[in-house]
């Protein structure tokens, strides 16, 4: 009698095909190893890994930089003199590199788990190279042409610090799985020093980072001062063309407290508000008077612009991406807005009792206003009929003259002074772009009565970080959207902050700890084996006939009245063995 048993068995092992298939094209079992990676696929990962510290850090700057979105489609309008949405490319190309080279981080931790040898595939390397030079190149080209928006970064780590940290922690502790697996697997005992020094240096770095948070918004609730008061720049920008009247009445309709524009003087005198310095963006110069549409805007009339149409561009380049939701009588209104002069804006100003703030951009060399422009300006501001105390006074040519003739004026800097300057020159206000004042500088203002709006608050985040340091006023392009922020997103008093801070660290170590030690009972349990044992030990169940057929080990089988042999036969795709 002759019985017949498998020599071996393979199991189909679909997820580790396509773990070493996608990751270094290794379809095939025998493709695979459990070697120690080489050098060479070593300094690949590193890469990989230093691409996607890199594209997470990018990505988080776009992220935050949403605030300035439209700063920085009017600084790509400046340099190539048409309008388009930059930030949409951009933020395409860096939301589908980074989920491509973060899925690949995800394919090499995998390997490591399981003990397979790293080998990416080199379409892959040229994937994560490109990804990597795309990314240094856009880094360049944002220092070199918007190098102050990297403070977004720094500022909005105080709004989003803690909660980083949190998810750090959670991260690093998951990857004890793979650190203690790996220490356990490892032969070489400087190795496992090595691997196991640099993951106690990081994890106590997060342990102990809380120490270098400070965020504003960590305070005690009693200490929340009144919700900066919002003033529309341009009026509502993202509802109607900006600097219309049109733009400036959606913006009151919100509830804001100022209207602030940027001016240019006409040709025959006239102050009238334009923040570009050509017509071709805003209105339909390029139709009206084609063979001008490249001058400065200051050298048209007032006759000239009131021809203009200053409404139909927001139509067809929907800068905000708000038009569809505009009803058709809102969009006849919107294409129908002229160019507003700055005694509009301020008439307007008066009638609701809010402040008028704006910045004067001074007449080219050649103009025959380059000399006179701050005296039309003052002449159009008394005259308007609006309050002196409802004005902020921005220019700092002739200041002494201008307050001799307006005492009642709010004088206000838009440089970050001295305090003894300040006072010396009479200025009450103080008009900053949002990064250039520090939590320090607000309560030095604040202390010394000197009232503080930075601009341009946007986004809910940054509008109740700067409640929580006692801002006490903002300008934004997005009035609609602060005033639905009714409370700072988040507020927590240090004792609470201090006792999650020590849960989150507590809880890790714990986890931390039983992953390491379950790991060592885990490996030195199949250490203790030999591998007669281990094959033995790798039993599957087979559905034909209910018989148990043993994976990946020998069988010698012991059959009496019989004649073995030694030499083994192929029988439908197994070995077999005679006995």
């Amino acid at each position: 009698m002759v019985k017949h048993q498998p020599l071996q068995v393979y199991e189909r092992q679909l997820c580790l095909s396509c773990l070493t298939g996608i990751y270094g094209c290794r379809w095939k079992r025998y493709q695979r190893s459990h070697d120690d990676t080489t050098k060479w696929e070593c300094l690949w990962s590193f890469i990989l890994f230093c691409t996607f510290s890199l594209l997470l850090v990018w990505f988080y700057f776009w992220w935050e930089a949403h605030n300035d979105y439209s700063e920085f489609n009017w600084f790509l309008y400046n340099r190539s003199g048409e309008w388009s949405d930059g930030t949409v490319p951009i933020l395409a190309a860096t939301a589908a590199g980074f989920t491509y080279i973060a899925f690949l981080m995800i394919l090499a931790m995998c390997h490591v788990a399981v003990g397979q040898q790293l080998n990416l595939h080199w379409l892959h390397k040229i994937g994560v190279t490109v990804a990597l030079l795309t990314t240094i190149i856009g880094v360049i080209s944002v220092t070199q042409m918007w190098g102050e928006e990297w403070d977004v970064v720094w500022i909005s780590l105080q709004a989003t610090g803690p909660f980083l940290h949190i998810g750090a922690l959670a991260a690093v502790t998951a990857l004890a799985w793979l650190v203690a697996g790996q220490m356990a697997r490892a032969e070489k005992t400087r190795f496992q020093v090595m691997v196991l020094l640099i993951y106690l240096s990081v994890l106590l770095t997060l342990y102990f980072i809380p120490l270098s948070i400070t965020s504003p918004c960590i305070m005690e609730r009693g200490s929340l001062k009144a919700a900066p008061a919002i003033i529309g720049h341009q009026g509502a920008p993202m509802l109607a063309p900006e600097n219309t009247l049109l733009s400036f009445n959606r913006a009151l309709q919100r509830n804001v407290s100022g209207l602030e524009a940027d001016v240019t003087i006409s040709l025959d005198g006239v102050p009238f508000l334009m923040r570009d310095r050509t017509l071709r963006r805003t209105t339909n110069v390029r139709r009206v008077f084609p063979d001008r549409q490249y001058d400065d805007a200051s050298f048209f009339n007032w006759t000239d612009l009131t021809s203009l149409n200053a409404g139909q561009w927001f139509l067809k380049d929907d800068p905000f991406w708000t038009v569809q939701y505009m009803s058709t009588s809102e969009r006849w209104s919107v294409g129908n807005q002229t160019v507003c002069s700055l005694e509009q804006m301020l008439k307007l100003a008066a009638k609701s009792k809010s402040l008028a703030v704006f910045t004067l951009r001074r007449p080219p060399a050649n103009h025959p206003h380059r000399h006179d422009w701050v005296n039309l300006t003052l002449d159009t501001v008394l005259t308007s009929g609006i309050p002196q105390q409802q004005v902020m006074w921005t220019l700092d040519s002739n200041r002494e003259m201008v307050r001799s003739v307006a005492p009642s004026l709010q004088q206000t800097s838009v440089q970050k002074l001295p305090l003894n300057t300040l006072h010396h020159k009479g200025i009450s206000r103080v008009l900053l772009r949002y990064n250039q004042a520090s939590a320090q500088d607000v309560r030095l203002y604040n202390e010394n009565n000197i009232s503080l709006t930075l601009y341009s608050v946007n986004e809910p985040w940054l509008y109740s970080l700067l409640w929580c340091s006692g801002v006490p006023s903002v300008s934004s392009e997005a009035p609609q959207v602060l005033r639905k922020v009714h409370y700072p997103l988040w507020l927590m008093s240090p004792d609470e902050y201090c006792l999650i801070w020590i849960c989150t660290d507590l809880i890790s170590f714990a986890v931390v700890l039983g992953i390491f030690i379950f790991q060592k009972w885990r490996m030195s349990g199949m250490r203790s084996y030999n591998p007669e044992q281990i094959m033995l030990s790798a039993a599957v169940r087979r559905s034909s006939r209910d018989v148990n057929i043993m994976k990946e080990k020998l069988i010698f089988s012991e059959v009496s009245n019989g004649v073995s042999s030694d030499e083994p036969y192929m029988e439908n795709g197994f070995n077999y063995y005679t006995n």
